[in-house]
């Protein structure tokens, strides 16, 4: 039995989102505009979505086409602040660079329990109603919606930004029966003005418009999504990136209003800054699972994992690291094969004057 009071329940909610961690919030209709239709299907059309099929499909343009009982969108974001550097390894080419996001525990596992109690007390509150709860892991437009909601806008580099939270956060969402006033708390809509930083900073050059990335250039797809080879021409740009890539991100001036922190339990695993390369070449699929449990680099896979260490051996002209890719050179996996053999001729080839 819920306690009378004159507070809308929409301010409630977001007290209770902000006792759970969250540090934006904001609500709307759970309908996404025609122009955002338009540009995913334009984005598909293209085929900048790469290997990625599960972007395709109707279910993917409207909420309601995947639950047809969704009235409201509650979207959340729950920050990731680095507490590193991002740029922290640029110089050390015997090292790899996990993205931030992925340096601790898997973001899924410590948002969605939170976000499941959020709904349970919503539902509560309201005395009535149902809701389903989704962190990236469903067909759902989930940036797009975060900007109708009003907790910040997409930017040039496609991801969103917030005001107070810069590029740093996780997005979350509540879809619910429930019909809850709209209205979010940052009211900022398209600005990132002239600013081009995260144009300039894609060392692909991913980001082939301004709000538009191709993903089949893009350093994030193609270490964690792509299977297979990586296109010989973009492998040298991968630099020792091994799991993501932060580059587009890190350098969005409004990152310097991003101040909430990380949540402690997203805080970095010991010898994840910066593992060293020589050790990552001899993970074995046991190994793998062991270092990487409960991490968002585990999904990745080992194969995928060591192909991406393998190109990154290659561009490191570490002539100690050949005997580590040497031994992958007959490996059962034919990505990785092949990027040993890749990176033993580029460890072996004299750099030119």
């Amino acid at each position: 039995m819920t306690t009378p009071t004159s507070e809308p329940l929409e301010a409630r909610l977001r007290a209770e989102a902000r006792s759970l961690g969250f540090v934006a919030v904001g609500i709307a209709p759970a309908e996404m505009a025609p122009e955002a239709v338009r540009r995913l299907r334009d984005w598909l059309a293209a085929g900048m979505h790469g290997g990625m099929a599960w972007m395709e499909g109707p279910r993917r343009e409207q909420p309601r086409a995947m639950w047809p009982e969704a009235r409201t969108a509650v979207v959340l974001g729950f920050p990731y602040t680095p507490p590193v550097d991002p740029f922290r390894n640029a110089e050390r080419p015997d090292c790899g660079t996990i993205s931030v996001y992925a340096l601790g525990r898997d973001y899924h596992e410590v948002i969605k329990p939170r976000l499941r109690r959020l709904a349970r007390w919503l539902l509560g509150e309201a005395g009535s109603g149902d809701a389903r709860v989704f962190v990236d892991t469903a067909p759902l437009m989930e940036k797009p919606l975060a900007e109708a909601a009003g907790i910040g806008w997409q930017g040039k580099h496609s991801n969103l930004v917030s005001r107070c939270h810069g590029s740093w956060l996780f997005l979350a969402t509540i879809l619910t029966s429930l019909d809850l006033a709209p209205g979010g708390e940052d009211g900022a809509v398209g600005a990132c003005g002239r600013c081009t930083r995260c144009i300039a900073a894609c060392p692909t050059g991913a980001i082939v418009a301004p709000y538009l990335v191709d993903a089949r250039r893009c350093i994030s797809y193609l270490t964690v999504e792509h299977r297979g080879p990586v296109e010989e021409a973009l492998r040298p740009l991968l630099g020792n990136r091994i799991h993501g890539c932060d580059d587009c991100l890190a350098v969005c001036p409004w990152n310097r209003f991003a101040h909430a922190p990380a949540d402690p339990a997203l805080g970095p695993r010991e010898g994840s800054i910066a593992p060293a390369l020589a050790g990552l070449l001899a993970l074995d699929e046991a190994g793998f699972r062991a270092r990487f449990a409960g991490t968002p680099v585990r999904r990745t896979g080992r194969d995928r994992f060591v192909r991406n260490c393998l190109y990154a051996a290659g561009n490191s002209g570490e002539a100690a690291l050949l005997p580590a890719v040497e031994r992958l050179r007959d490996d059962p996996d034919p990505a990785v094969a092949d990027a040993a053999r890749w990176a033993a001729a580029r460890l072996t080839t004299p750099s030119p004057p």
